[in-house]
């Protein structure tokens, strides 16, 4: 009902990627966990977004992440995946301050220098970049690290971004085909981090769409009939929280199923 509606809180213009365009509505910021041995996510912490004056939504996002950074490296984790979305100067930079190490993805033209690998000249200020980088033209200058499957090869570098003001890793992933060529760019922050891994934590994040696939259909997501952000919070919580011990029934039955099968 278009009366009730505006009197909810968080009520705002969000982008909804299954449509490709903005649509009025809620909107959840999820932080979830991701086992690889088991390829599945946990929720972790859930927010109903809430506009606040003089920040934009990308530093809403960020203030959740730095809040929970603590909590996060105290249980060894280190490291945070985001889509291309949060590839930004204002996220990147408090995430990183607060000691986590992002792993994202870049446009495919993402504007990189290359970082100055060649000695001193012992005159003036050091050389720090060595010009832009132009992925094709210089494709000699990656490093390759090796191929995924045929046609599909891996290279990766060490370069400085202007966008986030800092050096980062990027992945290469480049595609040809028909004599036409693709390429997806993913970085990381940890300039050390392995290129294949970078490539295994970011195909990981996929698994937190899973998440609020299955709590749409199962625990009532969406179903929500309060106009209070507090009755909101607690229901996207209860949700997913709910959600997070069916699926922890769900791998000790797998567990107890292999056991009989061995006892057997």
């Amino acid at each position: 009902m278009p009366a009730l509606l505006t009197k909810t809180e968080g009520l705002g213009w969000f982008y909804n990627g299954s449509v490709s365009q903005a649509q009025q509505g809620l909107e959840a910021s999820l932080l979830a966990l991701v086992d690889l041995k088991l390829n599945t996510a946990f929720a972790y912490d859930v927010r109903q977004t809430i506009d606040q004056e003089n920040k934009t939504r990308i530093e809403v996002y960020a203030e959740q992440v730095v809040e929970l950074a603590p909590q996060l490296l105290e249980q060894g984790i280190q490291y945070l995946v985001a889509d291309a979305y949060y590839s930004k100067e204002k996220f990147i930079t408090p995430v990183v301050k607060a000691k986590l190490k992002l792993v994202g993805k870049l446009r495919a033209d993402a504007d990189l220098l290359w970082l100055y690998e060649g000695e001193y000249s012992g005159v003036g200020r050091p050389k720090k970049y060595d010009g832009k980088v132009y992925f094709e033209k210089e494709l000699h200058r990656f490093e390759q690290v090796g191929c995924l499957q045929e046609g599909l090869d891996i290279y990766s570098k060490t370069v400085y971004s202007k966008k986030f003001k800092r050096a980062i890793k990027v992945v290469m992933l480049r595609q040809t085909s028909d004599k036409q060529v693709s390429r997806v760019l993913l970085y990381s922050t940890d300039t050390e981090l392995d290129a294949m891994t970078i490539i295994e934590y970011y195909k990981a994040r996929f698994q937190i769409e899973f998440l609020f696939r299955d709590a749409k259909q199962h625990t009532g997501l969406t179903h929500c009939q309060s106009r209070k952000k507090e009755a909101i919070h607690t229901h996207l919580n209860a949700s997913l929280s709910a959600l997070n011990l069916l699926k922890l029934e769900d791998q000790q039955l797998k567990v107890s199923f292999r056991a009989d099968g061995v006892n057997s």
